[in-house]
C-alpha cells in the first residue's frame, strides 16, 4: 500500500500563488477584499502573497476608483509588461504569433502568410521562429518569458504535446511539442514549457474567459478557416471525452452522401459549409483563398450572394440546429472567417 506524501508548506505557498495571480490574470485589476472572497484564503495570507508577488515584480498595488466620501481604496493588478507567453495560432495559409502579457494584454503581434497550401512541419517550424525573433524586438528590454502556447486545426494530445491527426495540413502522430522545444533551444538557448492545444478548444477557453461568452457557463465555440474546429465549454470546464479528443465538431456527420473529407469520412459537415464549399457555391475555384472577392460580390451584388449560398447557409443550420439539441448551449460563437464581425 501507498503512504500518501504529505504537502509541504512551499508547496501550498505556490499553490496559492499560483491561484491569486490566475485571479488577477483572468478578472482584472482586484482589491485584498475581493482576493480574500475569490479564493476562501484569511486576509493576512492574501496580504503576504500580494507582497511576495509585488516583490517578484509580477503586480502592484494602485489606488482604484474613489466613491462619493472618503480615499479610494488600492486595487491590485499585474505588471503587464514585464511578463509574457508566446501565442501562435498555426493555419494552414497562416501563421499569427503574438506576445501575450499577463492580464490578456497583446504586447506585438506578427502575421506570416503562405501561398503555396499548407504549411510541412519543418516549415511552421521555422516560421514560428522567424515570428519569436520579430516579437522579441518589439518587445522592452528586461520583459521575461514564461512559456509558448500553440494553437494546432488538429486532434492534439496536449499531455504528450503529440498531433495526432491534422488533415487539413496533413500531419499525423507528429511530436510537434517536442520538436518545437529541441528548435527553440537550439535556435535560442533556452525554451520555457511548450503546450499544444486544438484551435477551436482554445477558441472555446478564450471566448469563455475574455469572450462573448464570460456572462456564462457553456459554449460552443465553431473555428472556420480551411474546415471547421470546434470547441465545448460546459459547466465552465472544457468538454474534451474519454480520450481527450472531443469537440471535433467539423466532422460529424451531416450528409451520408455527400463528399468525401480529409479525415477519411464521407458528407462530414465542413464538406458542406467549408471554405472550399463556399467558394465553390459561390463560383471560385477551391483551393484559392478568394474571400476578399466573396465579400466585394456581396456588396455589390447581396441578391446574388444569397443565391449562391443558400444550399450552405441550409448546411449551417443543420449542425447548428443538431450542436444546439444535443449540447444545449447557452451561446454558439463563430469564429474565424465565420465570424460575424470579419472584415
Amino acid at each position: 500500500m501507498l503512504t500518501p506524501t504529505p504537502i509541504t508548506p512551499d508547496e501550498v505557498k505556490r499553490h496559492n500563488l499560483a491561484r491569486v495571480l490566475r485571479h488577477l490574470h483572468e478578472d482584472g485589476e482586484l482589491s485584498r477584499s475581493d482576493l480574500v472572497l475569490l479564493t476562501g484564503l484569511n486576509r493576512s495570507t492574501i496580504g503576504s502573497l500580494v507582497s511576495d508577488l509585488a516583490a517578484a515584480g509580477l503586480v502592484e498595488e494602485v489606488a482604484g476608483v474613489g466613491g462619493s466620501r472618503g480615499r479610494p481604496s488600492l486595487v491590485v493588478r499585474t505588471m503587464r509588461e514585464d511578463i509574457f507567453v508566446l501565442a501562435f495560432d498555426l493555419r494552414v495559409d497562416r501563421i499569427v504569433g503574438a506576445a501575450v502579457g499577463l492580464g490578456g494584454e497583446v504586447l506585438a503581434s506578427v502575421h506570416r502568410h503562405r501561398q503555396d497550401g499548407p504549411y510541412p512541419v519543418k516549415k511552421a517550424i521555422a516560421t514560428i521562429l522567424e515570428s519569436t525573433d520579430e516579437l522579441f524586438t518589439l518587445l522592452p528590454a528586461g520583459a521575461i518569458w514564461a512559456g509558448v502556447g500553440i494553437a494546432i486545426p488538429g486532434v492534439v494530445e496536449t499531455n504528450l504535446g503529440f498531433v495526432r491527426k491534422a488533415p487539413n495540413l496533413g500531419w499525423i502522430d507528429v511530436p510537434f511539442g517536442q520538436l518545437i522545444e529541441d528548435s527553440f533551444r537550439q535556435h535560442i538557448g533556452v525554451c520555457p514549457s511548450v503546450v499544444l492545444g486544438n484551435d477551436a478548444n482554445l477558441g472555446a477557453i478564450a471566448e469563455y474567459v475574455r469572450g462573448a461568452a464570460t456572462a456564462t457557463s457553456s459554449v460552443v465555440y465553431l473555428s472556420g478557416d480551411v474546415g471547421v474546429g470546434g470547441g465545448v465549454v460546459l459547466g465552465g470546464a472544457l468538454m474534451t471525452g474519454a480520450s481527450g479528443y472531443a469537440g471535433e465538431l467539423g466532422h460529424l456527420v451531416v450528409n451520408p452522401n455527400g463528399q468525401s473529407c480529409n479525415c477519411g469520412s464521407k458528407g462530414c459537415w465542413e464538406t458542406e459549409v467549408g471554405r472550399d464549399a463556399i467558394l465553390a457555391a459561390a463560383g471560385f475555384s477551391a483551393g484559392q483563398d478568394s474571400f476578399p472577392e466573396l465579400i466585394e460580390m456581396g456588396k455589390s451584388d447581396p441578391e446574388k450572394m444569397k443565391r449562391s449560398l443558400s444550399h450552405v447557409g441550409e448546411w449551417v443550420g443543420v449542425g447548428l440546429v443538431n450542436l444546439m439539441n444535443s449540447i444545449d448551449p447557452h451561446y454558439i460563437v463563430l469564429g474565424g472567417r465565420r465570424a460575424l464581425n470579419k472584415q
